[in-house]
């Protein structure tokens, strides 16, 4: 029998990130090759591939890489370095050859050793990095190299190949001749059929001859996105993978690994007899289920959450004489455990308590998006669980340390996976986060001087999801390391000439509060024009760079991790002898069911007060909705533009 599980992640891990190939010959340039300046395929491209060919071929034992590109610019000279990992032991690299072309047609052939780097080494288990660069690269060359990974017999592969690259790609050949013998995976169960799953070009397929292989040729690849909002690259990226598997079909997989998925799950959190005492000790008999869902929550939160702290050594839990944490109940005694395990155990206390509670395991959405056509339960990240109080199920994030009851960490928002239900396992989405449940509010009071001095004090008022964010960043990062993020924050924040200087936050340990942060700002804000003083109407926003306003079209979803609001509330304390001749103007810009932005600004005793409310109720766009997302955006920066336009008294002159 043939195969590891090791093996295929040096596979996997070589395809995803070599931008290599292997059995073509190199090829003489064309004259048009040579002379190019730029493509008008890819305008403004640093880089194009002319060709990329990888050869997987478990008959000869050898994995082949072959790349021909054209450098344009300074910057696609970083792709002179190529870096190519695989797993030592197994796999060796092999025939590595090289060449670069000057656009006069000279060829400087690769004749420098490369360097075999150490990555990841872990007991039996060791990655390298087989690194060289191509000689005398500049803009206008033609790099072209070519190598090839060599294994025994014990190696089985499934390639999982990434089709984009970074730059566009003229023309790739893809060929694959499996093993007939099939594969053994981790639970040692033979896996002889052979699957595969395609994102790519609407026309582009894969073909089979009769013996068995299989060939994919494609043209006009474009380059991978990289545009800020983004989805996860792994629902935007074309790719090929192959798997061995028992299975039939991916509905036959995903039902059959479902039922084993939710067999350990259930084995973990099962509600033992010491957990029902637990339980018993956390609630009382009279409470509803909405108060023993809270109870235990608020138990499982004060455990040591090893995620977010340290996991000790195994030789520190021998020498302590501290078992391996095996299920819930295990969890318990130890008062602590991974972020998975104390999710786990939130499940078997709501249990044990009596109340109907399902774990569910998503991917995420931070990472990636789950891809049912990806067949494999690895995809999977983290727990969550799920209680049902009435005919209500709410999703609970108790492996979040400092995550309140009844919000999940953006990450597993709208985040999908498996999970259980009355019925059996299945799919399953998270709910949406909404605007109300990250909620930042900004109060300031200002003092202004004749001069354009200004100091003061802002209340950073942070709910859900922002809160949360500090929260876990103080758990994993010393003071001054808060200090100084929380500084670099507030940078946009601020208008020019002011610094800010964060100071302290109140309600740090108490996850059910709000947090607040005290910041002391100071400096010099504002431009005199003869009696007049212009200052920014809107403090915040005077230095913020708006997003979505230079792009007018955009060909890829938008993806702003979670809904949120924003409420500013600045008071500005004028100085003797100024009074204010025109404030920001009252605006309301609604983008109806999406987002809305409300100005007001009202006098007051020696001062202004301006306020600004700001939400949006969305997480995922469709490019056909960035027309209006665009236009919002465009009206929300003309109006955090406003001035205020102070003016000086005149002074009375003497007799």
């Amino acid at each position: 029998m043939r195969i590891g599980v090791s093996a295929r992640f040096a596979v996997l891990t070589l395809c995803l990130a070599s931008p290599i190939l292997s059995s073509a010959q190199f090829q003489e340039p064309t004259k048009d090759e040579l002379t190019m300046t730029a493509d008008p395929k890819a305008p403004g491209a640093a880089a194009v591939y002319f060709y990329r060919e990888e050869t997987v071929d478990d008959a000869l034992h050898f994995h082949g890489y072959y790349s021909r590109l054209k450098v344009l610019t300074e910057k696609g000279k970083e792709l002179a370095t190529v870096r190519i990992p695989y797993e030592r032991g197994n796999f060796k690299v092999t025939d590595i050859k090289g060449r670069t072309i000057h656009s006069d047609g000279t060829v400087v052939p690769l004749t420098t050793k490369p360097t075999d780097l150490v990555d990841i080494k872990s007991g039996t288990f060791q990655v390298n990095t087989m690194v060289f660069t191509l000689p005398s690269v500049e803009v206008g060359s033609i790099l072209e190299y070519r190598l090839q990974l060599r294994y025994d017999d014990t190696v089985v592969s499934s390639p999982n190949w990434s089709v984009m690259q970074p730059y566009f790609v003229h023309k790739a050949h893809y060929f694959f001749n499996p093993s007939h013998d099939g594969a053994v995976n981790s639970r040692g169960q033979l896996m002889t059929r052979l699957m595969y799953s395609i994102r790519a070009g609407k026309t582009d397929k894969v073909t089979q001859d009769p013996t068995g292989k299989y060939s994919f040729d494609v043209t006009d690849v474009p380059a991978i996105p990289d545009e800020d909002w983004m989805p996860p690259l792994n629902s935007l990226n074309w790719k090929l993978e192959f798997y061995y598997t028992q299975y039939t079909s991916g509905s036959d997989f995903w039902q059959s690994e479902g039922k084993r998925w939710a067999k350990e799950s259930d084995h973990f959190a099962e509600p033992t007899k010491t957990l029902k005492e637990a339980t018993a000790q956390i609630v009382a008999a009279g409470d509803t289920d909405e108060q023993k869902a809270r109870k235990i929550y608020d138990a499982i939160m004060k455990l040591d959450n090893t995620s977010f702290t340290r996991e000790k050594s195994k030789a520190e839990r021998k020498q302590e004489k501290i078992k391996p944490i095996k299920d819930a109940e295990g969890a318990w005694k130890e008062k602590g455990g991974s972020s998975d395990d104390i999710a786990l155990l939130y499940v078997a206390l709501a249990r044990a308590a009596g109340l109907t509670a399902w774990p569910m395991q998503v991917v995420n959405r931070n990472r990636a998006i789950f891809d049912p056509s990806y067949l494999a339960t690895y995809q999977l990240d983290d727990y969550i669980a799920i209680v049902k109080i009435g005919d209500k199920e709410i999703f609970l994030d108790p492996g979040q340390k400092m995550c309140p009851y009844g919000l999940l960490h953006w990450k597993h928002s709208l985040a999908s996976g498996l999970r259980e239900i009355n019925t059996g396992p299945g799919y399953g989405t998270t709910p949406s986060p909404l605007y109300s449940q990250a909620i930042t509010q900004r109060v300031g009071d200002i003092y202004v001087d004749a001069d354009g001095g200004v100091k003061g004090t802002v209340r950073f008022v942070l709910t859900g999801q922002e809160a949360l964010r500090w929260r876990q960043l103080t758990l994993e990062n010393d003071d001054e390391e808060v200090k100084k993020q929380f500084n670099e924050s507030l940078r946009e924040s601020m208008p020019d000439g002011v610094l800010a200087d964060f100071d302290h936050f109140l309600a740090l340990d108490d996850y059910n509060a709000n947090l607040m942060a005290i910041v002391k700002v100071s400096g010099s804000l504002g431009t005199a024009t003869g009696k007049r003083f212009f200052l920014p109407g809107l403090f915040f926003e005077s230095h913020a760079k708006h997003p979505f306003v230079a792009e007018e079209k955009r060909s890829i979803p938008v993806d702003v991790h979670y809904a949120r609001m924003e409420k500013d509330d600045v008071t500005y304390h004028l100085p003797e002898g100024f009074t204010v001749e025109s404030g920001p103007q009252a605006t309301d810009v609604p983008w109806p069911s999406h987002a809305t932005l409300k100005i007001a600004s009202n006098p007051v005793t020696n001062g202004i007060q301006v306020t600004r409310t700001f939400a949006y109720n969305y997480t995922l766009l469709d490019p056909k909705e960035y027309e209006g997302l665009h236009d919002f955006y465009q009206k929300l920066a003309t109006a955090d533009q406003q001035p205020l336009v102070l003016t000086r008294a005149s002074e009375a002159k003497g007799n």
